[in-house]
């Protein structure tokens, strides 16, 4: 190669080419030893020639890259004396101490799987030095080859093959190296991916293909591509095809006995990475000629642009004369264009007044908007607030309760009133046999008393005739008793008619209240779910389903609400199966049950704690024998299932294929009786009969749903507005029911109380009547008496049986009053029962009164909320119209205003202002008449003067450009060759460095042995020359040797020396040789042993692997220094044993 010019310049330049190429060449292992040049004295050198410096105007130059210097030998060696004993101070300076180890880019193990001779073998490396031991033929050049293959090396480089096939172990087709390369430090590779380890795999076959992986340290594939195991190497400065890096036994032996000098100086080159930029530099030098040629020959076309431009302009000048009438034109032209501005201005101008005014109604549509959301706002809480009202609320189940123990106490009363009535129809039969008896005793007695007459008969008249007043008075007194008692049980069973009449009243306004909360509550279900379909099945069960669909689950995700998949083909079911499948239809599945709790989180999140959670696996089971004949019809033949998943569930947890349903509970009964083994049916009318198998069966009233649950919306019509208005008349029914029926019992209550009073003043007539009838029989009996003193013995037995008769029969009047008594206790009872049971009717009327007005209040929020929203929804959208309306006009004036600007901006171009011009119109009609003037000139010329003026133009422009482009390029490519001039300067001076501290260092490590020589470098012949002088020859000859007349043992330790001295001068971290001490006696093995492990001690952050067939038995070596040691050759052993 060429010596390149070797003049410096004192820029920044050389800085920069070094740190570009720091990890392909480097001047020594630490940056202490980078000589600081700028203290020199820059060179100045006599060549065969001088670079010319290139004119901006003429770039004629040879074709020569910078000139070839003539060699100097007092500058080398001043050069050599000033620096030489600064390397020499460090070299001692470092003798002693030891270097670090490398946090990256050093081999930590390597495995081998069937590679050349090897089944399996494994090496976990020492960070520092590693010696690999054994016989020949043991495999120990197999651990370089391996090196070189897994990073990425060509197979011809190791020398022991030309193609991966070779490498693979004999009778084996596939083969497989890994390495573990130390990544750790600041300077680590991608730390985060690979870790503090990255592990290189390499496979190949015997059929020719090749694999990578590349790995973490945790043993994850971060890469299967080549390219990032390039940049991996490149990044630790790992460079496997350099011979200096890693040296087979082949190269070693060539470049140390048969190579010429000129060999070793290409070697030398290559292994420290100048020949590679060598040769860019001068792949750069052929480019900047041949740009120099092309620039040569467009410089060749420049007289004829001139030239052209030339005729151009004096066929311009002909037409001078029409320059003024086009001076005219050019005139009325600017004057249009700014017509044209003027007019676009004003057309801007409108339509920004356009967009002002429809801008100006945006803040009132806005209020409206806000005010309308305000309402909204309000609405909503007014509703929230109600809806807590009607909670706080609570029940009257207590009061339902004390209601039936009341009414049921009434009605044993009322049977025991029965019984009375009874007793008192009893005892009129026996009153009426004795009133019989009574009479014939009279009239016997009186056939007596007539016979008896003679003798006393004034005595006896008058005694008659008192007896016939007191009787008289009785009777009257007891006739009056009766009528009063007949009157008041009249008017008792009035008031009994009455109660009953308004009993019934109460419960027509009551079920007609029931009624109207129903509807009520149904009306406001209607309209939430016409907003929210899914308001049935619970609370925000969109957001649930959003939920679900965003969260991960170890199943499938879940399934629900199931209704949602559920239909019901007739609606005359809708009510029974409200009660029995209602809560099935809010309910979720799951087919995992790791699921459940996080569902369960998420329904309770969202406060829907009473829905379901089915777990149950995907089975598609058969279901069809469970079923029973065809035309029975049962639970899933009522309803549409569209999923089968959900029909399977609901056949597991409700039994639907097997259910039957009825209109009746007697209609189920039979239809249970005519299946075999009977079954389990629903009744329309609330009722859930079960027929067992062995016979008999019962009958269940089933709980109806609270007007109020959400579960009376399932199985509604889909049309929510036909629901909504069937509820919104039966809620007007109702009420129309409720006012009647209130008016009716308000009536019957008064003509209730009026009777009672009533009958308490019969009472107290009753009383004052049963007196005067006392005091009348107590005088009939006394006149009696008397009479009977005076009457004969038949007489007295007549009127003794009479008044036994008369006796019994006020018995039984006493006990008929005795009954009334018990009667008037019961009455009175009923009365305090009834009081009671009106006070707690009324609470319960007073409960649903206020229930049904804040229901009532509820629904009229919603109504006036609802307004509030299609108020809301009404401005918005008037908004948005009103916006894109404002936005569409704003765009009109946005392309006006950029219309504007481009016609201004083009109008500035091509003239200036014009004041005030003329209207568009008039311009053109002066334009157009001078135009025609013009064109009749210039067809007299030939050519327009617009396109003579284009023409001259044209022509100048072509030209200037031509002239700029060549000059500017010209300055360009001297600028090029300059800098390469300046880089190639740079690239001699590493070189010269390299050198000079690869001849020190090779005298140093001589210096061991006692010997003494020099490294001979002829960079114009590119030949490198070893002379070594041994301690014999300078005691006898003085004078040295060239290597090829050593010794054996002297050759391989001048080699070992040499090596170490270009080693010192490479940056790779990674050092390989190969059976370095084959020819070496047992001393220079020694001193070369012990060198080489001081050596790699001092060295910092690098790794030697060395391979040598010698025991080293009697090597001393250090913490730093790890042996393995191969077994003896066995082609068929597993893994090789090493120490």
């Amino acid at each position: 190669m060429a010596k390149r010019k070797v003049a410096v310049d004192d820029d920044d330049e050389a800085q920069d080419i070094l740190s570009q190429h720091s990890k392909r060449a480097r001047t020594a292992d630490s940056e202490d030893d980078i000589i600081d040049h700028s203290q020199h004295p820059t060179r100045n050198h006599k060549g065969k020639g001088k670079t010319r410096q290139v004119d901006s105007d003429d770039d004629e130059e040879e074709e020569e890259g910078p000139n070839q210097e003539e060699h100097n030998e007092e500058e080398e060696q001043r050069f050599e004396e000033l620096n030489g004993e600064v390397i020499r101070q460090r070299l001692e300076q470092k003798r002693n101490t030891f270097g670090g180890i490398a946090e990256h880019g050093i081999i930590e193990s390597i495995e081998m799987h069937h590679f050349m001779c090897h089944k399996r073998l494994t090496f976990t490396f020492g960070p520092q030095i590693n010696f690999i031991i054994g016989h020949n033929g043991s495999g120990k050049s197999a651990v370089l080859s391996a090196i070189t293959v897994a990073l990425g090396g060509k197979a011809n480089s190791t020398g022991r093959g030309s193609g991966l096939k070779s490498f693979i172990r004999e009778g084996q087709q596939v083969s497989e190296i890994t390495i573990s390369l130390k990544n750790q430090g600041e300077e680590a590779y991608k730390p985060k991916e690979y870790g503090k380890s990255i592990i290189v795999t390499r496979k190949f076959t015997k059929d020719g293909s090749s694999s990578w992986k590349i790995r973490s340290k945790e043993g994850k594939v971060i890469s299967t591509k080549r390219d990032e195991l390039s940049a991996i190497c490149d990044h630790m400065n790992i460079q496997v095809d350099n011979p200096m890096n890693v040296l087979s036994q082949d190269a070693a032996r060539q470049f140390l006995s048969a190579s010429h000098p000129s060999d070793k100086y290409k070697f030398f080159l290559r292994g420290t990475q100048l020949s590679q930029l060598s040769e860019e530099y001068d792949t750069c030098l052929d480019n900047i000629n041949q740009t120099r040629k092309v620039l040569h020959q467009k410089k060749q076309v420049i007289p004829d642009l001139r030239t052209q431009f030339k005729e151009a302009s004096v066929r311009f000048e002909e037409a001078s004369k029409a320059r003024e009438q086009r001076f005219k034109v050019d005139e009325l032209k600017k004057e249009l264009a700014w017509a044209h501005v003027a007019a676009k201005q004003a057309e801007l101008q409108k339509q920004v007044e356009e967009v002002a005014k429809a801008q100006r109604r945006l803040p009132k549509i806005e209020a409206e908007m806000q005010t309308a959301e305000s309402q909204f706002k309000l609405a909503t809480e007014a509703v929230k607030q109600f809806e807590r009202e009607v909670s706080e609320l609570g029940d009257i189940d207590h009061h339902i309760k004390q209601r039936d123990n009341l009414q049921e106490k009434m009605r044993l009363n009322r049977g025991k009133l029965g019984k009375f009535k009874n007793d008192e129809k009893q005892m009129n039969i026996s009153l009426t046999a004795l009133n019989s008896s009574i009479a014939g005793f009279q009239k016997r007695i009186k056939e007596e008393e007539d016979r008896l007459a003679v003798d006393t008969q004034v005595k006896r008249e008058e005694l008659n005739r008192k007896l016939e007043v007191a009787r008289d008075a009785v009777a009257k007194a007891d006739q009056a008793n009766k009528d009063l008692l007949e009157a008041k049980r009249q008017k008792i069973a009035e008031q009994e008619s009455v109660k009953q009449r308004g009993l019934a009243a109460e419960a027509r306004k009551n079920g007609a209240q029931e009624r109207i909360a129903a509807a009520q509550s149904m009306i406001t279900q209607c309209k939430e779910k016409g907003q929210n379909a899914l308001a049935p099945y619970g609370r925000d069960i969109k957001a649930v389903l959003g939920q679900i669909a965003q969260m991960r689950w170890h199943g499938e995700p879940p399934i629900g609400p199931l209704g949602m998949c559920v239909k019901l083909k007739d609606a005359v079911w809708a009510d029974l199966m409200r009660i029995q499948l209602g809560s099935l239809m809010s309910a979720f599945a799951v087919t995992d049950a790791r699921d459940r709790p996080q569902l369960k989180k998420l329904l309770d999140h969202y406060k829907n704690n009473h829905i379901n959670i089915i777990i149950s696996e995907r089975d598609m089971f058969d279901y069809s024998s469970g079923e029973p004949p065809a035309h029975v019809p049962t639970v899933l033949r009522v309803l549409e299932i569209t999923d089968p998943f959900v029909l399977r569930l609901l056949i597991n947890q409700a039994n639907i294929e097997r259910t039957v349903v009825a209109p009746r509970r007697l209609d189920a009964d039979n239809i249970l009786r005519g299946i075999p083994g009977g079954g389990v049916a629903w009744a329309a009318d609330y009722m859930r009969v079960h027929r067992f198998a062995e016979g008999g069966g019962q009958s269940i009233k089933l709980n109806r749903i609270p007007p109020s649950d959400s579960r009376n919306m399932l199985f509604t019509s889909s049309n929510s507005a036909s629901v909504l208005s069937t509820w919104e008349e039966n809620l007007q029914n109702a009420e129309d029911e409720f006012k009647a029926a209130q008016t009716e019992a308000y009536q019957l209550r008064q003509e209730y109380q009026s009777i009672a009073r009533e009958i308490n003043g019969m009472t107290a007539q009753e009383r004052s009547l049963y007196d005067t009838l006392r005091a009348a029989k107590q005088e009939l009996t006394s006149l009696q008496e008397e009479a009977k003193e005076d009457m004969p013995a038949d007489i007295v037995g007549l009127q003794s049986a009479k008044e036994e008769a008369e006796a019994e029969k006020a018995h039984i009047m006493q006990q008929f009053e005795d009954a009334i008594g018990r009667q008037a206790v019961i009455d009175e009872e009923q009365n305090v029962l009834l009081t009671e049971l009106n006070k707690v009717k009324t609470q319960i009327q007073n409960f649903e009164d206020a229930r049904g007005k804040v229901l009532k209040a509820t629904e009229d929020a919603a109504a006036n909320r609802l307004t509030a929203q299609s108020n809301q929804s009404h401005y918005a959208k008037k908004l948005e119209d009103e916006r894109k309306k404002v936005q569409a006009l704003e765009v009109i004036e946005k392309q006006l205003q950029e219309e504007f600007t481009i016609w201004t901006t083009g109008a500035e171009e091509y003239c200036a202002r014009v004041e005030n011009p003329r209207k568009v119109d008039l311009v053109e009609r002066n334009l157009e008449s001078v135009q025609k003037a013009l064109k009749e000139r210039e067809r007299r010329h030939g050519a327009t003067v617009e396109q003579m003026t284009i023409e001259v133009n044209n022509a100048k422009a072509v030209l200037d450009n031509a002239e700029a482009d060549l000059k500017s390029l010209s300055n360009l490519n001297n600028a090029l060759k300059k800098s390469l001039v300046v880089r190639l300067t740079r690239w001699q001076e590493f070189r010269r460095h390299i050198a000079l501290r690869c001849k020190v260092v090779f005298q140093y490590h001589l210096s061991n042995r006692g010997y003494y020589g020099k490294i001979l470098f002829d960079h114009v012949q590119q030949t490198l020359q070893l002379k070594v002088q041994t301690d014999d020859q300078m005691a006898t000859q003085g004078r040295d040797k060239d290597p090829r007349s050593l010794s054996g043992g002297e050759k391989s330790f001048s080699t070992i020396c040499l090596l170490l001295s270009l080693w010192d001068a490479i940056g790779c971290p990674l050092r390989c040789l190969d059976e370095f001490d084959v020819f070496m006696d047992a001393v220079n093995r020694r001193i070369s042993m012990k060198m080489m492990i001081d050596t790699a001690n001092a060295s910092d952050k690098k790794q030697y692997i060395l391979i040598t067939p010698q025991d080293m038995g009697n090597i001393h070596v250090g913490q730093t220094v790890r042996v393995h040691r191969m077994s003896d050759p066995e082609r068929g052993q597993g893994i090789l044993a090493f120490a």
